[in-house]
């Protein structure tokens, strides 16, 4: 390895300028170049770029790092004994508690300390909340509001919502998941009045990762308010407004940190987090840390969806994702005497003390999708990983569920383009902002990836393409009247957040002037207009990202994948997509490509589920 040219990893796209120029640094600290520091540098920061938290060293060793063009291998890994002799004799490299560039801990994995901290703070906060004593609680109180806010209606079984309210009431951490439709933000606003009803002047705060997210909860909060069967004094206690993270904490303009942190902590007794599992390890390390200990703290969101664009996979971690955890014994006789019910609660995966397990409840029942709904089975069926039983719905004759397996690229773009018209050509043929808005939201094209023939960029360029000579739209210039657009950076002074869409339209009194306006959603009903020049960083949506479709939903989905197979393609990746069709989701996608989506999990690298599970004090 040492004759090994390292510009040589460069070159043939190892690594990216970051990666280069960060292990240049970290290897000029060392006052020598070498080659075995320089590859575990790269790397390390090279992981953090594709999710993973750390480089797992045993995982890589010996193995080709790449091919030259003749098909021989130019490089391999080096071996384990001799790769972790090399760091740990070096200075930019300490073991775990170190303050040193680069963390070896004792399985081998090498972090950016940075990341390593975020991990080790992270863990530490979550168990010291779980460990946390709750206040005492009014019994009574709690059984009386038990009631009123979740009658029983039927004798189907367990009433999930209800344990998960009991749960959140009795901890002062607490995870709620559940897929769509399963009623998690309807069952926080109804948390939030059993603890009003406790103890009264909490300062309550509800967020969500992005701009989007924040919205749909604030709607959500607003409609179940109107429903809850409690003193009015305690609903009004209810806040509606919800905020980005970043907002919340006030971020400090042109760097990582926040105004709220661990010297200086959030004024909150209550802080709920929609969205959880798009919040990625620096984010949620740094909203813990600015969350004081007492407060309570919960997370809603859904486990098996995509994991957080940044590195980790949080909330899958603090979830076990891949494990089913029972209550403890102690504490589902505690859910039982409280609620004078009998709960089957997995008894088979009761563990002996109260802990993490005692934290988390899953909504397991859809009201949106049904136990005979055809999405719902299907996107159970991606979930479980069942390819066999994926096809045999692909394949049924379903009203809601479409697959089309065109291999021919010319077939599929003509396809696509009755598509296009057919989709967005009621919201493109009227005037009125408000009704654009709503018929924009009946149907969206989903792709896998960015880049290639059947990437976001190539089918908006065909969206415009295929519209303008339908005279729908006239796209001769950037700005055109029925360009839809999508914010993709937070702008609090205007109230655009992240995920936010608009659509572009001549204002309804300009009297045939093309004086064009963005209009989006308002909190109030009515659109909110901004002139084109005014708005953040931004792009075309007709089509969008799974990725970025998260917190969205669409009466009728299109999910066109790539023809080749990509990392990107994943099982959760397939599951959210499924799961914004609130009615039809169409498939179009090689039945190679469906199998390997659904046969690949999305598997990080993350210290957080060992720091969290195998815990022992």
């Amino acid at each position: 390895m040492n004759n090994i040219n390292l510009k040589d990893l460069y070159d043939n796209g190892i690594f990216n300028d970051i990666d280069f120029h960060f292990a240049r640094f970290i290897t000029g600290l060392c006052r020598q170049d070498d080659p075995y520091i320089f590859l575990g540098a790269a790397l390390a920061s090279h992981v953090t770029g594709t999710g993973d938290v750390y480089l797992d060293l045993a995982s890589v060793v010996e193995t080709p790092l790449f091919e030259n063009q003749d098909g021989a291998i130019g490089l391999k890994y080096p071996p384990l004994s001799v790769w972790t002799e090399k760091l740990r004799a070096s200075p930019v490299v300490g073991s775990s508690g170190e303050f040193r560039p680069l963390i070896l801990d004792e399985k081998n994995r090498l972090y950016l300390y940075r990341y390593w901290e975020y991990e080790k703070k992270l863990s530490e906060s979550v168990i010291k909340r779980v460990q946390k004593d709750i206040d005492p609680i009014n019994i009574p109180l709690l059984q009386d509001g038990l009631q009123r806010l979740f009658p029983m209606v039927s004798q189907e079984g367990t009433d999930w919502q209800k344990v998960a309210a009991l749960t959140a009431t009795l901890k002062k951490f607490c995870v709620i998941s559940g897929g769509p439709g399963t009623g998690k933000t309807f069952t926080v606003a109804k948390i939030l009045a059993l603890l009003l009803e406790q103890t009264g002047g909490l300062e309550i705060f509800l967020c969500a990762p992005t701009g989007k997210a924040a919205a749909r909860l604030s709607a959500s909060i607003k409609a179940t308010k109107k429903t809850l069967n409690c003193r009015q004094e305690v609903i009004d206690a209810i806040p509606s407004e919800s905020y980005t993270i970043h907002r919340m904490l006030k971020s400090k303009q042109g760097s990582r940190y926040f105004f709220y942190n661990a010297e200086n902590p959030l004024p909150a007794d209550i802080v709920v987090v929609d969205e959880a599992s798009m919040v990625d390890l620096a984010l949620m390390s740094k909203l813990l840390a600015a969350v004081p200990i007492e407060a309570r703290l919960i997370l809603i969101g859904d486990k098996d969806q995509l994991a957080s664009v940044e590195a980790g996979s949080v909330l899958g971690d603090i979830c076990d994702r891949n494990n089913v955890h029972g209550f403890s014994l102690p504490f589902r006789k505690r859910l039982e005497q409280i609620t004078r019910e009998e709960f089957n609660l997995n008894s088979e995966h009761d563990q002996t003390g109260p802990g993490l397990q005692d934290c988390i409840a899953l909504l397991t029942k859809s009201f949106r999708f049904t136990e005979s709904s055809a999405i719902g089975k299907f996107s159970r069926s991606v979930n479980q990983g069942d390819v066999e039983k994926v096809f045999s719905v692909l394949r049924a004759s379903q009203a809601h569920i479409l697959w089309q397996e065109m291999s021919d690229r010319k077939e599929l773009l003509q396809t696509l383009a009755k598509r296009l018209i057919q989709g967005y050509s009621e919201y493109l043929e009227t005037a009125d902002p408000h009704t654009a808005l709503e018929r924009f939201e009946r149907f969206k094209i989903l792709c896998a990836v960015n880049i290639g023939p059947l990437g976001v960029i190539a089918l908006n360029r065909l969206a415009e393409q295929v519209l303008g000579r339908e005279g729908l739209i006239r796209p001769k210039q950037e700005w055109y009247a029925g360009r839809p657009v999508m914010i993709t950076r937070n702008d609090y002074n205007l109230g655009l957040f992240n995920g936010d869409m608009g659509i572009t339209l001549p204002a309804p009194e300009a009297g045939g002037r093309e004086e064009l306006y963005v209009y989006f959603s308002g909190a109030s009903g009515q659109p909110r207009r901004f002139l084109p020049h005014r708005l953040s960083e931004h792009e075309t949506v007709f089509a969008m990202t799974v990725h970025k479709s998260q917190g969205s939903e669409f009466d009728d989905v299109l999910l066109v994948l790539p023809e080749r197979d990509y990392p990107v393609l994943t099982r959760e990746l397939f599951y959210t997509a499924i799961t914004r069709a609130r009615q039809t989701i169409s498939i179009w996608g090689t039945a190679d490509i469906i199998k390997a989506a659904v046969s690949r999990k999305i598997e990080r690298t993350s210290g957080l589920r060992d720091a969290l599970w195998e815990f022992k004090e």
